[in-house]
């Protein structure tokens, strides 16, 4: 399976921004692109309208981020206006399949991605595009392919898919236990965080001290990953020495602790469930030990899950962007009901995460597959 210039087989249409005063959020004219920011799994959410577009992309279309970052796609769903962080690449009907051609795309988006240059952020020009290289077999083939991808990147989104709606099941149970957290409708009795828990964070690690290997170090974007229920593999470190001089000087999270991003609207709250030792970012990261053995630190994890949700812009703070803070986060009400209703919904939130976990596991499998799939097919191993 030969492998030819996307420029041969495919139409090349860059984008260029049309003048702001067409934009719109009312429906008015088509809907506009800009970037890797406007991408969902496959087609682009819309967010803006153009009045009067410079370029344009037609349904079926492959929309590729140019720059920052570099080699995203997606799939146009209808006809819209395209800015300069994206470049069109429509499908020759006798030659190349579109569906075909978005999968190749992501197999070599790494190999995409090394074409990028420049200083403050990378980007790829049309050359580069129209001269990188993608096998092409003959287009039945083609066909047969993007089937085979599509019917194994489906098995995952359906697994996905039945996460969401457990994690919408864990949001509605508790709603129907305890009702609204702001509200409090059933009348629970009500305490601060700071008077059930010790809230605050770490002692500072500066970049300096960060290491190659030995005692993962977590920022909050990792720790949002973790509240996520997504692994992740460590890469900052701090030596062992250091991490046992900041245990002894702060303590250490413990199994049940909760931490979160300080920037948290959607509540990614993770309840340690590790004894391996690990260290987190000062500020970035807030810390919450419970120290009132009435409560029980699963349903105080998605207590404070529901309270950051339904009401994070007035306990948050910052003129750039709103923040959690230490006292403010102290301050923050959490309603407490009976012990035995916590324990009961602790019990629900086992059962559904052991669920999860199946499930995680599952599409751990499946993608591995599909890495396979994909290599087959673009090595010519498949067909």
């Amino acid at each position: 399976m030969g492998k030819w210039e996307v420029g041969k087989i495919a139409l090349i249409t860059m984008g260029q921004s049309p003048s702001s005063e067409t934009y719109n959020n009312q429906g008015e004219g088509l809907p506009f692109f800009q970037g890797k920011t406007d991408f969902g799994l496959i087609h682009p959410s819309i967010r803006m309208y153009c009045r009067v577009p410079q370029k344009t992309a037609k349904i079926n279309d492959i929309l590729m981020s140019v720059r920052a970052p570099v080699g995203d796609v997606n799939i146009a769903d209808c006809d819209c206006c395209i800015g300069r962080g994206l470049v069109a690449i429509s499908e020759i009907p006798e030659t190349s399949y579109y569906k075909y051609l978005f999968h190749a795309f992501q197999y070599y988006k790494k190999d995409i991605e090394k074409l990028g240059v420049g200083s403050t952020f990378k980007a790829i020009s049309r050359k580069d595009i129209h001269t990188f290289q993608i096998p092409l077999p003959p287009l039945e083939m083609q066909r047969q392919i993007a089937d085979v991808l599509d019917r194994a990147s489906a098995l995952i989104e359906k697994r996905k898919a039945q996460i969401e709606k457990l994690d919408l099941l864990v949001k509605s149970r508790f709603i129907e236990m305890f009702g609204d957290p702001v509200t409090n409708p059933k009348g629970w009795e009500i305490k601060k965080l700071g008077d059930i828990a010790d809230v605050g964070s770490s002692k500072r690690v500066f970049v300096e001290e960060l290491v190659e290997n030995g005692i993962p170090f977590y920022r909050g974007t990792e720790i949002g990953t973790m509240a996520e229920g997504e692994n992740i593999t460590p890469s900052l470190f701090i030596t062992q020495e250091h991490y046992n001089e900041l245990r002894n000087a702060t303590g250490a999270p413990a199994v049940g602790d909760l931490l979160m991003p300080s920037i948290c609207p959607d509540g990614r709250v993770w309840r340690v469930d590790t004894d391996k030792p690990f260290y987190f970012k000062d500020g970035r990261v807030l810390w919450v030990h419970l120290t009132d053995q009435a409560v029980d630190d699963v349903y105080l994890q998605y207590a404070l899950k529901e309270r950051l949700i339904a009401d994070y812009y007035s306990i948050a703070s910052g003129s750039t962007f709103a923040e959690l803070k230490i006292f403010s986060l102290k301050s923050v009400s959490i309603l407490l009901p009976p012990p035995a209703l916590q324990t009961q919904y602790a019990n629900f939130i086992h059962c559904i995460e052991t669920q999860k976990c199946l499930l995680q596991q599952s599409i751990g499998l499946l993608e591995l597959n599909f890495k396979s799939l994909m290599q087959k097919c673009f090595q010519g191993e498949m067909f």
